[in-house]
C-alpha cells in the first residue's frame, strides 16, 4: 500500500472519497496550498509543502513545489546507492503516491488576452506529472480522477506504468493546448510545424465497417464526446461522422432549423419560425433518404416535436435540450440514440479541419457561412425580395454541406430536392431536380438553386430552367462564364455571383 502521498489538484472531484480509505490504512499526506485547505475542511490530517521544504510559497502561488526537498523524493530510484544517500543525508522521505491535476488551461483560457492566459498556465504541476512519470518502477502518478477507483487498492508496475504513459499524453496534450492558443493569431494552416495531440476516450465497437477496428480520442474538454448520451443504443463510428455533420449544419443557422442526415451528407434541411415546423419540413423534404438517418436541431426538441418522430425510424436526434415531456415520449423508441449537448452551437469549437493522407495530413481553415446577405455578392437580374433572399441565403448555406459537385434545390425554407457526390455538376443538377419531382412535384417555378462552384458549360443553366429555377446562386470564376450569364439572362434567369465557392470534398 501507499506510504506517503503528494497532492496539489486543480478538480477535487472524487478525491475525499479515495483518500479516506487509505489514510485510514496509514497514508501521510503532504498538500500544496489551495488543496491543503480543502483537506484541512474534510478533517484530513495534512503536512504542507512549504513547512516541507521551510521555504513559503513565492510569487503569488507561482513558485510551491519547485523544491529539492520535493523532487529527489520524487525521483530518486530504488536500490540506486547514490539517490538513496540524497534522500538519508537530507532526510527526505520517499513519496510513494502522487496525485497532480492542472489549471484548466483548455476550459478557462482559450478565449482569454495573452496576458490574462499566462496565469492559467501550470509550471509546477506538469513538472511533478514530469519526475512522477519517470519514476514510474516506484511511484503511482496519478493525473485523472476517474483512475482513483483502479488505484485504490494498490498499483503494480503494469497499472504504474499506464498511468504514467497517461500523464505524458496529458502533458503532451496541455503544452499543445497553449501553444496553439498563444500562437493563435499568428498560425494558418500553412504553417511548417503543427504538434497534434488527442487523448483516448473510448473504444468503438468498430469502424466504418465490422471488420475495422476504431477508437474516438478527444483533442479538447468541450466537444462532441461531451454532449450527453440520454439513451439508445452505442454510438457507432459512421454515427459520430454523421451527428458531426448535421451539427456543422444547423450551427450556420440563427433562425429555427433542422438537418437530417443519411451517409454523412443532408438529406433534408429545412428553417422557420418554429422547430416542430422545420422539422416537419426537414422530414418531408426526403422521406426516402430519411429513413435510418438522424437528425440535428438548434434548438430545443419539445413535445411537438417528439410526437411527431414516434412512427419514423431513426439513427439518433442532437439538439442542445429537449423538453420532459419529450424525453417520456422518445423514451418509448429504447434504441434511438438521443444526444443533448449544450454547447453544440459554439463557432469557437471548430478552427480547424485535418485529414490524414498518406504519410502526413492536411489542415486548412473551418470554412465558415454567411450570416448574413454580404455586400460584394453581385446580383444580375431582378433585385430578390426579403423572402427569396432568405431562401437564397438558406440555399447557400445547405450547398456548402453537401458533398461536391454540391446543388441544392430550396423554397420557403425547405430543401426540395439536393444532388451531391457526382462526379460532373450536370449530373448533380439532374439528381436534385429528380429528387425535387419524386417528392415535391407540385413545387414547379420559382425555385432557387445553389451551386457550390461554377458551371462549366451552359447545360446545367438550361436544365434548371427547364426544371422550373428562377434564381441561380454560384461562385463564378469558369472560362465559360460570359456563356453562361448570357443564357441566364436570355432565359430570364436572375444569378447571384459570390466570388466564393463552399467545396467539401
Amino acid at each position: 500500500m501507499y506510504k506517503r502521498a503528494l497532492i496539489s489538484v486543480s478538480d477535487k472531484t472524487g478525491l475525499e472519497e479515495f483518500l479516506k480509505p487509505l489514510v485510514e490504512q496509514g497514508l501521510e499526506l503532504v498538500s500544496t496550498g489551495g488543496t491543503a485547505k480543502f483537506l484541512k475542511s474534510k478533517n484530513f490530517k495534512v503536512q504542507e509543502v512549504q513547512d516541507l521544504t521551510s521555504f513559503p510559497e513565492a510569487l503569488s502561488g507561482r513558485v510551491k513545489t519547485l523544491h529539492p526537498f520535493i523532487f529527489i523524493p520524487l525521483l530518486a530510484r530504488d536500490k540506486v546507492k547514490e539517490d538513496q544517500e540524497a534522500q538519508k543525508n537530507y532526510k527526505i522521505q520517499t513519496f510513494h503516491l502522487l496525485i497532480v491535476n492542472l489549471y484548466p488551461f483548455e476550459t478557462q483560457a482559450l478565449q482569454l488576452e495573452d496576458k490574462d492566459k499566462l496565469e492559467w498556465i501550470d509550471v509546477g504541476g506538469p513538472s511533478l506529472l514530469r519526475a512522477g512519470a519517470k519514476n514510474y518502477p516506484r511511484i503511482t502518478t496519478i493525473c485523472d480522477p476517474n483512475d482513483y477507483p483502479k488505484a485504490q487498492k494498490g498499483a503494480n508496475l503494469k497499472m504504474r506504468k499506464q498511468l504514467a504513459v497517461k500523464a505524458f499524453k496529458r502533458l503532451a496534450q496541455y503544452d499543445s493546448a497553449i501553444a496553439e492558443s498563444l500562437n493563435k493569431k499568428e498560425q494558418s494552416a500553412t504553417e511548417k510545424k503543427l504538434s497534434l495531440n488527442g487523448s483516448f476516450f473510448k473504444k468503438l465497437r468498430y469502424g466504418e465497417n465490422p471488420h475495422q477496428q476504431a477508437s474516438w480520442f478527444k483533442t479538447a474538454e468541450i466537444g462532441l464526446h461531451s454532449a450527453q448520451v440520454i439513451q439508445g443504443k452505442e454510438l457507432s463510428y459512421n454515427n459520430i461522422l454523421d451527428f458531426e455533420t448535421a451539427v456543422q449544419t444547423v450551427r450556420d443557422f440563427e433562425e429555427p432549423c433542422v438537418t437530417a442526415v443519411k451517409h454523412n451528407n443532408p438529406c433534408g434541411v429545412a428553417i422557420g419560425d418554429k422547430i416542430s415546423v422545420c422539422l416537419e419540413k426537414a422530414l418531408k423534404a426526403d422521406p426516402i433518404s430519411v429513413f435510418g438517418g438522424l437528425l440535428a436541431f438548434n434548438q430545443a426538441l419539445d413535445k411537438s416535436c417528439a410526437e411527431q418522430l414516434t412512427n419514423i425510424f431513426l439513427e439518433g436526434l442532437i439538439a442542445p435540450d429537449f423538453s420532459r415531456v419529450a424525453l417520456d415520449i422518445l423514451q418509448n423508441k429504447k434504441r434511438l440514440r438521443v444526444l443533448k449537448w449544450s454547447d453544440m452551437l459554439s463557432h469557437s469549437l471548430t478552427q480547424h479541419s485535418l485529414r490524414e493522407v498518406t504519410g502526413g495530413f492536411l489542415l486548412q481553415d473551418k470554412d465558415k457561412a454567411d450570416k448574413t446577405w454580404p455586400k460584394n455578392w453581385q446580383i444580375l437580374g431582378e433585385t430578390p425580395s426579403p423572402e427569396v433572399k432568405r431562401d437564397i441565403l438558406f440555399a447557400w448555406k445547405v450547398c456548402s454541406h453537401l458533398k461536391s459537385n454540391a446543388i441544392a434545390i430550396v423554397k420557403k425554407g425547405q430543401s426540395l430536392g439536393l444532388g451531391m457526390g457526382q462526379v460532373n455538376r450536370i449530373d448533380s443538377v439532374s439528381l436534385a431536380l429528380t429528387r425535387r419531382d419524386r417528392f415535391h412535384p407540385q413545387e414547379k417555378k420559382d425555385l432557387i438553386l445553389a451551386s457550390d462552384a461554377f458551371f462549366p458549360f451552359p447545360d446545367s443553366i438550361e436544365l434548371a430552367f427547364k426544371g422550373g429555377v428562377r434564381w441561380i446562386i454560384q461562385p463564378g470564376g469558369s472560362i465559360k462564364d460570359q456563356d453562361i450569364l448570357e443564357k441566364s439572362s436570355k432565359l430570364q434567369l436572375n444569378m447571384i455571383l459570390t466570388g466564393q465557392r463552399r467545396f467539401k470534398h
